[in-house]
Order: structure tokens, then C-alpha cells, then sequence
């Protein structure tokens, strides 16, 4: 199953996507983590990266993408994939869609994790406040969820007329929220998964 979670910043993406790694066996492929460990591993794609990040230029979707095909390769027995931080934009959604089609794959299921922009501010502003992280700074924060609406929220449309989106309400506990998801994730799945299904949500707590 191949699953993309959408929200703006601060929805907790990160935290469900981490439940469904531990909890599903799920692989979370997050572009920032992809490229950090192609750096590392020295490769002849990570050199290229290396070159491109030392350089202060931005990866291009290409490199992205052939890394997310050396994930896909690599862990072809996963029971399912979690797309973190891409797609983010029209092309790049259409870009997966071609890489996922040489699989015989495709995006199985979106979930959005509606939230109270203003609520998770507010959220965000007090953190700061408190702790004084630097990505928790409000007027960064509020132009990540500027770039986020103008630049992703565009691809909802999309996956909904796949009738492959499904909604779940970020507002509400980390458990209710796992919840939903994982109601999303049967409902997608259809009867013709239901055998997968069991297994993936009930085998392998």
C-alpha cells in the first residue's frame, strides 16, 4: 500500500507516520532522511547529491525520485510505503504517478489531516515562547503554511476525484486521529484487499 499523509506544518504527520512504521512495518520515506543517507552511503547518486547540497543549489525532483525508485527497489517486500515531504507540488505528484506505473504500483490511498490553522499557530507560538525552537518561529512558520496552501493543498483535488482521499480530523487525540487512520486505510484497501489488510493492521503490533 502506497500512502500519502497531507497537512500543513505542525499537523502531526510525523508522529502518525512513526505509529504506522513501528505499529504496520510501514517504510516512511522522507525526502530530507533519503537525502541525507544517500549523502552518507557515499554512492555515485549520493556523491551527486552531496555536490548539489554543498553547492546551496536545491535537489532537483529528478534525484528525488531516483531515490524514491531505489527505496521502492530495495524494500519490495514492505507492506507499505508512507511518502513524506513529496509529493509537494503538480509535478512531482505526476512524477511518482509515472515511477509508481513501472511498478504496477500506485498511490493506494491520501489521508488529510484537517486541522485549525489559527489553533495550530497559536500551538506553535507558545512553544516558541517556551522553548525557543527555531523551526517553531511563527513568521516562518506562517509562510510554511502559505507554501503549503498554495504550492500542495492544490493536489487534494486531485486524489479526490481518484476517490482516493480520505479526511481525518488532526484536532482531535494522537489515539482518535490513529484511529481514523487506520479506519481510512480499511476503507481504501476494499474488499478485495481485506485478506492484506488484517494482516497489515492486525499482524504486526
Amino acid at each position: 500500500m502506497n500512502l500519502i499523509l497531507f497537512g500543513p506544518p505542525a499537523a502531526g504527520k510525523g508522529t502518525q507516520a512513526k505509529r504506522l512504521v513501528t505499529e504496520h512495518g510501514f517504510i516512511q520515506l522522507s525526502t530530507g532522511d533519503m537525502l541525507r543517507a544517500a549523502r552518507s552511503a557515499g554512492t555515485e547518486l549520493g556523491q551527486r547529491v552531496a555536490a548539489i547540497m554543498d553547492s546551496g543549489q536545491l535537489v532537483s525532483d529528478g534525484i528525488v525520485i531516483e531515490l524514491i525508485e531505489d527505496q521502492l527497489d530495495t524494500h519490495k517486500d514492505a507492506p507499505g510505503f508512507i511518502f513524506d515531504g513529496f509529493p509537494r507540488t503538480v509535478p512531482q505528484a505526476e512524477a511518482l504517478d509515472k515511477t509508481l506505473a513501472k511498478r504496477d504500483q500506485e498511490i493506494d490511498c491520501v489521508i488529510r489531516l484537517r486541522v485549525d490553522e489559527e489553533a495550530l499557530l497559536d500551538r506553535v507560538t507558545k512553544r516558541f515562547e517556551e522553548q525557543g525552537r527555531e523551526d517553531d518561529n511563527p513568521e516562518t512558520f506562517k509562510k510554511r503554511i502559505d507554501a503549503y496552501n498554495a504550492q500542495t493543498a492544490p493536489l487534494l483535488p486531485i486524489y479526490a476525484e481518484r476517490k482516493k482521499l480520505s479526511e481525518v480530523d488532526g484536532m482531535g487525540s494522537i489515539e482518535k486521529v490513529a484511529a481514523e487512520i487506520d479506519a481510512a486505510l480499511a476503507k481504501q484497501s476494499g474488499d478485495e484487499k481485506k485478506g492484506f489488510l488484517s494482516k497489515l493492521l492486525g499482524g504486526n503490533k
